[in-house]
């Protein structure tokens, strides 16, 4: 009661003007520049390096096969209780646990990135996947220690306009290590330099852009420190064997998330809110080709018009996060989402029509870009144990894929069936199942701890 008496208090105009305040933090800023950190490795074991085989003469069937490489980004939860359960030998001792992590897995990466690049295609194929696969078990590393170090490093009413950032710096970081990296190699091969080598510079630029994240996790200060350490020592997470800690780590954050009120239900809706936004996003690209747009409209459209407004929907998103109740923020999110499914249901009545689909690709990126910002912060503020804040999120994470990775697997045959029309408002339907959750767990009280701890840092502040 007194939180939302707290809030009534303040004027919603005042409200928004101190919830865009937030993006000047200092806080928030290092989580800018650790977003760049966190995009700029993906397309370098991914999109880049298929290009770069394609471009020395590696036959397609080779280059299908390192899609392979990208395992590590989807199983990371696996080794996500050693960085809560180790210190990294030196750096933990000389910048603190999650800093020392986050230096080493920028080390690592830079190392494994110059090792890729000194590799051959065609006459090292072995060693091409080897080091590929280093760098995407280092960048996979990277992202657990980047969002534990967020969770930890902002107050809980900073989060939105933190991942806000993120998400944006990220996008940078994915162009400069695809758009970037290949405008470099095309300029040195137009110079004249060596064919065998160009592609070696190209990935040692992308090797040095690291140190920018590395910069942002030396002068950052280390986050919650002694709460994780009094909190690992009583549950005597720092004694025993390697193995016997890694274990008690992983099981104590398991049973720390399971303990929790309506564990199982925060776990269902985990899963059910970002479905509609899932089904409709994995069929975007087929539906644009199928109903007659060319490659070029996609590429233009889509991801260029569509990358704007998913900037700006993160930054938005941020912004409400930050001046509402997060279950308000959630509520709102989940209806933009499922009401914008619509609007492809509308473009396929309309057809061939470029402005409709830009109109439309705008409002599924900037609702989808809002409800994702609005959710990583609900997701950072379920994680409430220091010592455990890179095993849970980790696992979070992974069970919010489940929707892209499993349950949509089925949407091309819905489609056929269906029709675009009836195929995308089908999908918004997708959204009441979380929609009911979320209203469970706010009638339960679930949000009232939250919303009281970001009253406590907002009078603390």
């Amino acid at each position: 009661m007194a939180v939302t008496e707290g809030r009534e208090r303040v004027s919603l105009g005042a409200r928004f003007l101190r919830a865009a305040a937030v993006f000047f933090d200092r806080r928030v800023l290092t989580i800018l520049v650790l977003g760049f950190s966190s995009g700029l490795p993906l397309a370098l074991s991914g999109s880049t390096l298929l290009l770069w085989m394609k471009d020395v003469g590696v036959d397609l069937g080779t280059i299908g096969l390192y899609a392979l490489v990208g395992l590590p980004y989807t199983i990371k939860f696996l080794w996500a209780p050693i960085v809560d359960a180790f210190k990294v030998p030196l750096l933990s001792r000389a910048l603190g646990h999650r800093r020392g992590w986050l230096v080493f897995s920028q080390l690592l990466l830079m190392v494994a990135i110059l090792l890729l690049g000194a590799q051959d295609p065609l006459k090292a194929p072995l060693m091409i996947a080897g080091a590929a696969l280093i760098v995407a078990a280092a960048s996979a590393t990277q992202d657990i220690v980047i969002d534990a170090f967020r969770v930890e490093y902002l107050k809980t009413d900073q989060q939105a306009a933190g991942m806000a950032y993120f998400v944006a710096a990220y996008r940078i970081g994915m162009l400069a290590s695809t758009a970037g990296a290949v405008a470099l190699v095309a300029y040195l091969e137009v110079i004249g330099v060596d064919r065998d080598i160009v592609w070696f510079y190209g990935y040692a630029a992308m090797a040095a852009l690291v140190l920018v994240g590395m910069a942002a996790a030396l002068a950052a200060e280390e986050p919650r420190e002694k709460e994780r350490e009094a909190e690992a020592e009583a549950l005597g997470e720092r004694q025993g064997n390697a193995l016997a800690r890694f274990g008690r780590t992983a099981y104590d954050a398991f049973a720390d998330f399971l303990t929790k009120r309506d564990a199982l239900l925060i776990l269902l809706f985990v899963i059910a809110y970002k479905l509609c936004d899932t089904f409709a996003g994995v069929m975007t690209g087929p539906f644009v080709l199928a109903i007659g747009f060319d490659k070029a409209s996609y590429a233009a459209i889509v991801k260029g018009v569509g990358l704007i407004a998913a900037l700006l929907g993160g930054l938005a998103g941020g912004i409400i996060a930050r001046a509402m109740p997060l279950a308000g923020a959630l509520l709102i999110a989940g209806l933009l989402q499922m009401f914008s499914n619509l609007a492809f249901s509308w473009q396929a009545w309309m057809g061939v029509n470029h402005a409709a689909l830009a109109a439309t690709i705008s409002i599924e990126n900037f609702t989808g870009a809002i409800g994702t910002v609005v959710f990583v912060a609900y997701l950072s503020a379920l994680c409430t144990s220091p010592a455990h804040t890179a095993t849970q999120f980790a696992l979070l994470t992974a069970l919010a894929a489940v929707g892209r990775t499993t349950l949509s697997a089925m949407s091309g045959f819905v489609a056929e069936s269906t029709g675009w029309i009836w195929f995308f408002a089908l999908t918004a339907f997708a959204a009441l199942p979380g929609l009911l959750l979320l209203w469970v767990l706010q009638q339960r009280g679930d949000f009232a701890a939250i919303d009281r701890r970001e009253q406590r840092e907002e009078d603390s502040s």
